[in-house]
């Protein structure tokens, strides 16, 4: 145990009692950190009136969105530009400063529902004012900024610099780290929707915030085993956890995979793909956001884990721990 008495115990302990873990791997290794693990409207979500979140900050939780940041080059990249994308820089700006404001090296989106790229407008005039952050996207979501306000003023100010994606072609962002996006079935009103897979030196993280279901990626010739087996960790859509958990709603259509439907299909995986799993952007009504639920000891007691705030996995060597 870490003597309390000590700067460095205080300040990590009270880092994690804000949910705001400073933890990092060690040296110069680049890593992912996780700045949100809600559904698009966060936890609560507005006019859930008796949330506990409301008063008890420990419930509460941001949109998902992951963080890349390379220590030796000094470069941070987000992954979704969320509603809560002030406390997600803040975050980042915390555990990796970088010069200049906002200090982004990128942000690449997955598509284009209210949770995944309206965090943009912070780079706006009325806002941070930024300078040609890269902004990564498939075609339609690129067509889809540059054509429809106030998106499409963040193109002209030059705030923003849009880069184009491909479906499984890898982006070099350096000599040492690449993101590739992979096409997923899910709702396209206005844009096509991907997850990325993040390769750094030694290991790999997937990242599918959203999908319709399991059995229709399979229908595109892509197994959903295939890629967690080909990462160190995969970050995958644990909306709901199952169906009953909404009065009076039924969820069995709905286009995310439960939680429950979820486990059950990867059942056969060994203990050690199964550890690899993390459930991500869940929803305000999801059992499993809490850590004390019978929700949360299933998932754990089937060699699943659900996505932390603050948590870390270096892309060199050995995940790390929230702290």
């Amino acid at each position: 145990m870490t003597p309390v008495g000590k700067p460095l115990g205080i300040a990590v302990l009270l880092a994690a009692l804000a949910g705001l873990a400073l933890s990092r791997p060690p040296d110069d290794a680049p890593y992912i950190v996780v700045l949100g693990i809600a559904q698009d409207g966060g936890s609560p979500q507005a006019g859930a009136k008796e949330h506990r979140g409301w008063d008890e900050p420990a419930l509460r939780h941001r949109v998902a969105s992951l963080g890349l940041v390379d220590p030796s080059t000094g470069g941070r990249w987000l992954f979704d530009a969320t509603p809560d994308f002030r406390e997600q820089l803040h975050h980042l700006d915390r555990i990796a400063p970088a010069a200049g404001t906002p200090g982004l090296a990128g942000i690449f989106l997955t598509h284009a529902h209210i949770g995944h790229y309206t965090g943009l407008m912070f780079l706006g005039h009325e806002s941070v004012g930024a300078l040609g952050v890269k902004v990564y996207g498939m075609p339609r979501m690129r067509e889809y900024l540059s054509g429809n306000g106030p998106w499409g003023q963040l193109v002209r100010y030059g705030n923003i610099a849009l880069e184009g994606l491909r479906d499984g072609e890898p982006v070099r962002l350096n000599d040492r780290l690449s993101v590739t996006p992979l096409g997923v079935p899910h709702r396209q009103e206005y844009s096509e929707v991907v997850g990325y897979r993040i390769e750094g030196p030694g290991r790999s993280v997937l990242f599918i915030p959203d999908i319709d279901s399991w059995e229709k990626l399979d229908e595109t010739g892509t197994r959903i085993e295939d890629l967690i087996a080909a990462v160190d960790v995969a970050y995958l859509d644990g909306t709901f956890y199952a169906d009953g958990e909404i009065p009076g709603r039924d969820l069995s259509g709905f286009p995310h995979p439960l939680i429950a439907r979820s486990m059950e299909r990867f059942a056969p995986l060994p203990p050690a793909e199964k550890d690899k799993i993390r459930f991500i952007h869940l929803n305000h009504t999801n059992p499993a956001l809490r850590r004390d639920s019978d929700a949360r000891r299933s998932i754990a007691g089937r060699g699943y884990r659900v996505a932390e705030e603050g948590e870390t996995v270096g892309l060199r060597g050995e995940p790390s721990r929230p702290h």
